[in-house]
């Protein structure tokens, strides 16, 4: 089957379509899926750059968003039938072969339905932002209806969803973006605010839209600068969530401030094989299919490639300010 390979840890030029031995089914529980679609991940440019995460030699397969339809089921699967529509996000991290091509194999318990009203394009990505948003948001920010949150690239991947999934609980959204042209595409998904980075940055904007209170949850998807600044703007006794690594930062404002700070990694469950939290991720899956077909939710891809031009995909994302999300597509 065709895939693509990468080859060594370096720039996109690494990526390879190549063809490989289809995967089979090994275990009783395991469904067989062609691939339909694929979702390009900044973890998938990171991952391509630096190295995988597993001693295995190279080359691996890459991509953690996969949707397609199941053609083979193991002896004891009951969760799915031949010709179901699935979505997951699993492997592409250096063990288990990736989506980067037209088949893979994986458990059942790690697969969910797709929503009934999504192509095989949109359905491949949304997994890894929609478990990252969720767990930034509820889980470890624990917002409530009613409390201010702030989403820093609301435009994003991560962000645009994150926007949605806050007014599906009914909080105040305010979010940043990085350029006049994104906001409106950010209120069209619902946020109530939107602050456009200044050269001197977002703190006396945001302070500014909540009578110097700070959002009751901060939730930065950007890194080192906008954590450092956020902490002015999340209100006492508030929450402030990252994906990224902070680096230094003075903790005395914090302190004062008294601030729960949390770190959300949506891959730790598959790197530390934490079963139970994978299923959690599941979980997210169904319910987001729900709020999905009923209108509630909704996904923007920016761009679309086909398997082949793989390396133009990750040239895109890294070039940075990407609106939305991007897909491989398969056929």
């Amino acid at each position: 089957m065709k895939a693509i390979l990468m080859t060594a840890a370096g720039n996109p030029d690494v990526l390879s379509l190549q063809d490989i031995a289809e995967p089979k089914i090994t275990a009783a529980t395991q469904i067989k899926v062609k691939l339909k679609a694929a979702g390009v991940n900044p973890i998938d440019t990171k991952v391509r750059r630096n190295g995988v995460f597993y001693s295995q030699p190279l080359p691996a397969v890459l991509g953690c968003d996969g949707a397609g339809e199941v053609i083979e089921i193991g002896s004891a699967v009951d969760r799915f039938k031949l010709g179901d529509k699935v979505w997951f996000c699993n492997g592409g991290l250096g063990r288990e072969q990736g989506n980067y091509a037209k088949v893979t194999v994986l458990d059942q318990r790690w697969a969910s339905l797709m929503p009934d009203n999504l192509s095989f394009v949109e359905a491949a990505a949304l997994p890894l932002v929609l478990i990252t948003a969720w767990g930034a948001l509820f889980d470890r920010g624990g917002l409530q209806a009613g409390q201010t949150v702030l989403i820093h690239a609301g435009a994003g991947g991560v962000g645009h969803v994150a926007i949605q999934l806050a007014k599906l609980k009914a909080a105040r959204v305010i979010t940043t973006v990085s350029s006049e042209e994104k906001v409106a595409f950010v209120k069209s998904l619902g946020a109530d605010d939107v602050v456009v980075y200044k050269p001197n940055g977002f703190a006396d904007a945001v302070n500014q839209l909540t009578a110097g209170k700070g959002a009751d949850v901060v939730f930065d998807t950007v890194g080192s600068a906008v954590f450092k600044e956020s902490i002015a703007v999340t209100a006492h006794f508030g929450r402030l969530i990252t994906l990224l690594d902070p680096g230094d930062i003075n903790s005395a404002e914090a302190r004062m401030r008294n601030l729960l700070i949390g770190f959300e990694l949506m891959l730790t469950p598959m790197l530390r094989d934490l079963h139970e939290a994978r299923d959690k991720h599941v979980e997210i899956l169904n319910q987001c299919r729900h709020a999905i077909e009923q209108g509630q939710l909704k996904v923007h891809v920016s761009q679309k490639f086909p398997l082949e031009q793989a390396k133009l995909a990750h040239d895109y994302i890294e070039a940075g300010h990407t609106q939305g999300k991007i897909v491989l597509e398969m056929d």
